[in-house]
């Protein structure tokens, strides 16, 4: 196992991308806490599938704009695991509604920033003093955040980019102390995110479009996490890597 009694904290833990990188880690042999918003049932079946396989884990609510809640998350971590995380996975995020810069107020502006971008500061600032070296921290930003992304997601762009720059910055602050940070890009992959906010015609016409012909899956996206979690990526760090099939090269 690549990550046998690692300890592991994944925001957004309990569906789409998030489930199957939870579901990946303990299959791996870490000790996964979920964090979900407001899908108790989701979480709860994401824990169901972990412990029914053989794995370890637990799901704890919270809002990870909110620092107490940030707090929280981290305080049940190491009530069940002690006072060591060894791999966060910042996945909590969103696009919220596609909105052009004339269907915009600032409030709305400001919600997806801190959707995307504060949420990985906090639990980032949280979780750094628990980290040993050799541990590893992977956010989840989008090809959006390279490309600009599509009609009327400026606002998701411009966070996945600055959390493309956040990570970076991260991966020089803490590389000192033997913790590595990167990032992963996805382009168009088969969730939930894209059957509510990406029309079927446009998916075809991009899967069409992609070099390997076709939409990417969770689990592949949760696959390269568990590397990056893991020894196996010992010397990688400050890297946003595109898994797009092709679609867009760096």
């Amino acid at each position: 196992m690549l990550l046998e009694n690692k300890v592991a904290i994944v925001t957004g833990g309990a569906r789409d991308i998030g489930k199957a990188v939870s579901l990946k880690l303990a299959s791996e042999g870490a000790k996964v806490v979920i964090n979900y918003f407001d899908n108790e049932a989701q979480a709860t079946q994401t824990l169901i599938e972990i412990k029914a396989a053989g794995g370890d884990a637990i799901i704890v609510q919270g809002d990870m704009t909110k620092k107490e809640d940030v707090d929280n998350v981290v305080a049940q971590a190491t009530e069940a695991y002690g006072d060591q995380v060894d791999i966060l996975v910042n996945v909590a995020g969103g696009l919220v509604a596609r909105k052009k810069i004339d269907e915009m107020d600032l409030d709305f502006f400001n919600f997806v920033i801190q959707l995307n971008l504060n949420t990985a500061f906090l639990m980032t600032q949280a979780v750094v003093p628990l980290m040993p070296k050799g541990s590893s921290i992977v956010n989840f930003a989008s090809q959006a955040g390279k490309d600009g992304g599509g009609p009327g997601a400026s606002a998701y762009a411009t966070a996945k980019g600055a959390l493309m720059t956040f990570t970076r910055s991260m991966a020089k602050e803490l590389g000192p102390k033997g913790i590595r940070v990167n990032s992963l890009c996805p382009g168009m992959i088969a969730t939930t995110f894209h059957d509510t906010f990406t029309a079927t015609a446009v998916r075809e016409k991009v899967a069409v479009s992609t070099p390997l012909g076709r939409e990417g899956r969770a689990e592949e996206v949760a696959d390269f996490v568990a590397c990056l979690a893991s020894n196996q990526s010992s010397f990688v760090t400050g890297t946003n890597i595109d898994i797009n099939g092709g679609l867009m090269f760096s």
